[in-house]
């Protein structure tokens, strides 16, 4: 069974991470207004339930793999600091992966967001 100590302590490593990554990150800093803003939208249009689920779940995963993009990075400089050339290569493809996740998450708010775009006029 797992003691709340230990509950509690991975709340706070989980919020240092996330400060971390607010701090230093300027992608993540993007992202994070990204997702406030479709937050916003979820809120002020009539979406349906499932729309407003696919939206969140888009935003989520943009950030999760940016998170997981800026380890990949540090590991990256740590192990090999640019020294072969297999560590450009990985962090591009970590990149690529954001990149195509945010690419994708984009064209769903477009495809969702669009039929509301005259309500917008009216908030």
């Amino acid at each position: 069974m797992m003691h709340w100590h230990s509950i509690k302590s991975s709340f706070v490593h989980a919020w240092q991470g996330l400060l971390l990554a607010f701090k230093h990150e300027q992608s993540f800093r993007i992202q994070i207004v990204g997702a406030l803003v479709v937050f916003i939208l979820i809120l002020l249009l009539p979406l349906e339930r499932w729309e407003r689920s696919l939206l969140i779940l888009a935003a989520g995963a943009v950030l999760v793999l940016e998170l997981l993009n800026s380890v990949v990075e540090r590991f990256v400089d740590m192990v090999k600091p640019r020294i072969h050339e297999y560590a450009k290569e990985i962090k591009d493809l970590a990149a690529a992966a954001v990149f195509v996740m945010a690419c994708t998450a984009a064209i769903l708010a477009l495809i969702i967001f669009w039929p509301y775009i005259p309500l917008l006029s009216r908030v």
